[in-house]
């Protein structure tokens, strides 16, 4: 599934990496632990958490997830997208709540880390 299509289906605004949009979504990561998502991510995932610290970003970049998906209405600050501009990493932001996007993404066929 295509990052531009979750974007919609999740009602998204895009906070980094508008230009990104076009990259390929096949597992999904979900956590607000970040140590948690570095003992499960894999290459080309899309990480989802509320944790909107610096950290994130970087967890997201030592993990090579292809995109992060903050939750339940939580934005980053500017220091943090910026960041993660530098890092090509495309931001998202969605008003839903962590276990009704996984619901979602699944239902569409995307699967978790197994």
């Amino acid at each position: 599934m295509k990052l531009a299509e979750i974007k919609d289906l999740l009602r998204c605004e895009v906070l980094a990496g508008e230009e990104d949009l076009s990259v390929d979504i096949s597992q999904v990561v979900a956590s607000d632990g970040m140590s948690e998502i570095l003992a499960f991510a894999k290459s080309k995932e899309l990480m989802i958490t509320g944790l909107t610290n610096i950290q994130s970003i970087r967890t997201a970049d030592i993990a090579g997830v292809s995109a992060v998906l903050y939750c339940r209405g939580k934005r980053p600050d500017k220091k943090v997208i910026e960041f993660a501009k530098q890092k090509r990493i495309p931001v998202l932001a969605t008003e839903m709540v962590m276990f009704d996007i996984c619901g979602i993404l699944y239902n569409k066929g995307l699967k978790g880390v197994s």
